[in-house]
């Protein structure tokens, strides 16, 4: 029993970004859906691809490569959504985050995971956490929360807020 809950403590679900590899850990994880119909909403953030419908839930899904400060490219048929659990204080927001594509889910060991590389001040590289080496990748994972701040946060919930009314 012990063995499975450490998978589950050092479990990652890994997608691709452009080019790169990214992972999160999979209790952010609430779901993968592939790519629906998105509506746009007016007055959004740059960063805000839509909204769409997720068992009756409306879901503010977010083009990530914007958020990271990549170049917007056209959707394929491995583009999906993975749907997070973002805990701030006391409330959850439900995200979606579009990527290139999901790999695979690893477990990865706490000792295998280096520190990011400083790069100096104006390298905005708080959201990510780690970086580790598999099979020659380089993959790097990030903190969903600090992908974000927190007034992004409460203007994506009150976007979905809005929408729901």
């Amino acid at each position: 029993m012990e063995e499975k809950k450490n998978n589950i403590e050092n479990s990652y679900l890994t997608f691709k970004i452009g080019d790169e590899i990214y992972a999160s850990h999979v209790n952010s994880v609430l779901n993968i859906i592939e790519l629906p119909t998105i509506t746009r909403v007016p007055h959004s953030p740059y960063y805000m691809k839509g909204i769409m419908n997720l068992r009756g839930m409306v879901l503010p899904v977010v083009n990530t490569k914007l958020k990271l400060g990549m170049h917007e490219t056209e959707s394929t048929n491995k583009t999906s959504i993975v749907v997070m659990d973002i805990r701030i204080d006391e409330e959850v927001v439900h995200i979606g985050m579009l990527v290139d594509e999901v790999n695979e889910v690893l477990v990865i060991d706490d000792s295998q995971i280096k520190p990011p590389p400083s790069i100096g001040s104006t390298y905005k590289s708080a959201f990510i956490t780690g970086i580790v080496d598999i099979d020659n990748k380089m993959i790097m994972i990030i903190d969903v929360v600090k992908v974000f701040s927190e007034q992004e946060l409460v203007e994506l919930s009150e976007t979905n807020e809005t929408a729901e009314a």
